[in-house]
This record gives structure tokens, sequence and C-alpha cells, in this order.
């Protein structure tokens, strides 16, 4: 059985930072390709941050520059640092892994609520 736990989040002024946390188990971490979604009552899910099993990064626009996405083969470990925080980064945000091209090999985690107010 896969999990993904993440943790990390909670509520935040605009302008601080949170670092999300996702653990896997279940899974041979290594080859899997990591990332973080985020989704709003009024959005739909979209992607924050990926890096794959190459460590090859991807951000959204909305985020370079603030966030840092990281991996931990040894922890079977993701994070996400979030600095420069602002209201419009509110959201519940979802730890994905995935090996391409294998549709059976898609794991998601339950989520974690970050909330930027103040």
């Amino acid at each position: 059985q896969v999990d993904l736990v993440e943790s990390g989040g909670g509520l935040v002024q605009p302008g601080g930072s949170l670092r999300l946390s996702c653990a896997a188990s279940g899974l041979i971490f290594r080859v899997y390709d990591m990332a973080w979604y985020r989704q709003t009552p009024e959005q739909p899910r979209e992607l924050v941050a990926e890096i794959t099993d190459g460590n090859i990064i991807e951000y959204s626009d909305s985020v370079k520059g603030r966030f840092t996405i990281s991996r931990d083969n040894t922890k079977n470990t993701v994070f996400l640092q979030m600095n420069n925080l602002k209201p419009e980064d509110t959201a519940v945000y979802y730890c994905f892994a995935e090996i391409e091209g294998v549709p059976d090999l898609r794991f998601w985690g339950q989520g974690t609520q970050v909330t930027v107010s103040s």
C-alpha cells in the first residue's frame, strides 16, 4: 500500500514562510517523479512544483522565485519551502507521485491546508 503523508501546513501572515513535507511509503521513492499541487474551492487543482527522479525541477509562474522544491531519497520525503507567502497562495496542497507514462503508478496524498491571512 502506497501512502503519501503531507505535513507542515497552517496559518501564516502574508510575507511569512512555511515548509511542507511529504513522507512516502510503500514505493521505491527514488524512481518516482514527485510534485506538489494545490486546489481551492474556486479553482481546479493546479501544479505548483515538480521534481523528477533525475532532479529536473519546474515551477508554476505564480511561485517562481518564492517556492523551492527538493527531495531526500534517503528519507523518502519531498519538501516544498514556501517563502514570501501571499493570500492567493491559500489552498489545500497535495503531494503527488508518479512514474511518467505508467497510469497505474500515480498516487496522491490527502492534502494539507495552507492559509495566508493577516
